[in-house]
């Protein structure tokens, strides 16, 4: 079930192969000001099917993540990150978080939301 996204504005658009069993609310600085509810993905999961110039990206702290956001309206997009799933990053095994919020025809209601304490954690 291929689930496509959009901005606000509509210049930023890509698609997931499946919808997620769960959502991420990250309360660390960065997540909890930008609002977003992260789904993830391996890059083959994932397809940006506007061209990437509608796309800027902010890295912060280390310089490890890159997160994406709409070049026009500023929505935060997509984050190309390792996996950190052992609580060190993993360059073998990249993730593309989504922020999950900008799929459209989909009803995120329905899925669980799992809280992150990276206010703590990082």
């Amino acid at each position: 079930m291929v689930i496509k996204a959009s901005c606000h504005c509509g210049a930023t658009t890509f698609e997931v192969s499946q919808a997620p069993q769960t959502v991420t609310q990250c309360t660390c600085s960065f997540c909890s000001k930008r609002g977003s509810l992260w789904a993830y993905y391996t890059p083959s999961q994932f397809k940006l099917t506007s061209p990437i110039e509608n796309v800027s990206f902010y890295r912060w702290g280390s310089k490890t993540v890159k997160h994406g956001f709409c070049a026009t309206c500023g929505c935060g997009t997509f984050t190309e990150t390792p996996d950190w799933s052992t609580g060190k990053p993993d360059f073998d095994n990249p993730k593309v978080s989504v922020n999950s919020r900008l799929f459209d025809d989909f009803d995120l209601d329905k899925v669980e939301v799992v809280i992150i304490d990276g206010k703590n954690l990082w």
